[in-house]
């Protein structure tokens, strides 16, 4: 990858619905080339996808926890449980974790009694799932802008 390449990926993380004109002006290629990487990116797997950024108060999901969950460390319990969380809208990310707790949620509802809801009705019944702490998020202070893309982790 080089550094046209890297500066392709800074600018569509930037704003993904750039026209391939627009790219090519700001990475300082002609239209043909820019698409011909941007189409190599996408074919190589390092650009896995695009996705409009939305706002959760506007779609009724202002209310966001980060979650802990310990399960039984098997590996039947912890395949089933990763599968039930796919079954599981409200959960927006999930990490299986090296040590404890063993998993981390990110979960979006509309507000503290939907969250007390899911809490009870599913995240508690699931199989295998030991503790369940929760982290209610008072302030997003960063949001997430994509991946440093230049040599060496460098923006």
């Amino acid at each position: 990858m080089d550094r046209i390449d890297r500066a392709i990926l800074r600018e569509l993380q930037n704003d993904g619905r750039l026209s391939n004109q627009e790219l090519a002006q700001r990475v300082g290629l002609s239209a043909s080339p820019c698409l011909r990487r941007v189409r190599q990116l996408e074919q190589d797997g390092v650009i896995r996808g695009y996705r409009a950024v939305v706002d959760p108060e506007a779609v009724g999901r202002g209310f966001e926890v980060l979650v802990s969950i310990e399960v039984r460390r098997d590996r039947a319990t912890v395949e089933a449980f990763e599968a039930a969380l796919q079954d599981i809208p409200d959960v927006i990310e999930a990490y299986r974790l090296f040590g404890s707790p063993g998993c981390l949620l990110r979960i979006a509802v509309a507000d503290l009694a939907a969250y007390e809801r899911l809490w009870i009705e599913r995240l508690t019944s699931l199989d295998g799932v030991s503790e369940v702490n929760s982290q209610i998020i008072m302030k997003r202070v960063k949001e997430p802008r994509g991946l440093p893309v230049g040599p060496g982790g460098q923006p």
